[in-house]
């Protein structure tokens, strides 16, 4: 039996999760965003991690700073190329994390019907919190399976609660061209919004710390 459509515009796809980061270069906040949580979901995750810039140069590698902090959030930044998101990209994403509301507005301008899948960073991990908070849907995603089958969980419950759920600043401000403060200020950003969600999917086993200094 085929999948049906969920309320968010596609259909569920069986045994993995498509999570796509999303910036303006692709060098600095996305590509963060994209190796710090595949070193926190490791290699044989079933959760899918990539990347992407709205106005990136294709082939870049991420910037010395960004790499810096990866690093210390122990994260790989090497083989990082950086590339600009097409329409496939967001077509076939399960979740789209932002940098900023901006990104997200340029996302969902002309797809009306993927609102429900496109968040930013901070908002989401948010939303995360607040279905964390109500002990039953916690319990129910933590045997929902493996983490595919928890973030597909996980996305179906924290989509309602957008608007309920006060966000004071979903924004994650771009470090390009600052100080290596303005790349560690961006990055305990990214690690505080997807806190919540990572916990989650590793049933608790990522890191809670932002590791920078």
């Amino acid at each position: 039996m085929a999948a049906r459509p969920d309320p968010g515009g596609i259909a569920p796809h069986e045994g993995r999760f498509r999570l796509l980061f999303v910036c303006t270069g692709n060098i600095c906040r996305s590509a963060i965003a994209e190796r710090y949580t595949r070193a926190a979901l490791g290699a044989c995750s079933p959760v899918v991690v990539e990347s992407a810039g709205v106005r990136a140069v294709s082939g870049r590698p991420m910037t010395r700073r960004a790499a810096r902090v990866l690093e210390k959030l122990g994260g790989d930044p090497s083989g990082f190329a950086s590339r600009r998101l097409t329409s496939r990209m967001v077509e076939e994403a399960d979740l789209i994390l932002t940098a900023t509301t901006a990104h997200r507005g340029l996302v969902v301008q002309g797809r009306p019907r993927i609102a429900g899948r496109v968040f930013t960073i901070v908002e989401f991990g948010a939303l995360t919190g607040a279905v964390l908070a109500r002990p039953r849907s916690a319990v129910e995603i933590a045997q929902a399976g493996d983490p595919a089958r928890r973030a597909h969980a996980l996305l179906a419950r924290a989509r309602p609660l957008r608007g309920l759920v006060r966000v004071e600043d979903p924004d994650v401000p771009d470090p390009f061209g600052g100080s290596m403060l303005a790349y560690r200020s961006a990055a305990r950003l990214i690690v505080a919004g997807l806190s919540a969600p990572l916990a989650t999917l590793t049933a608790g086993a990522a890191p809670t710390s932002t590791g920078i200094r």
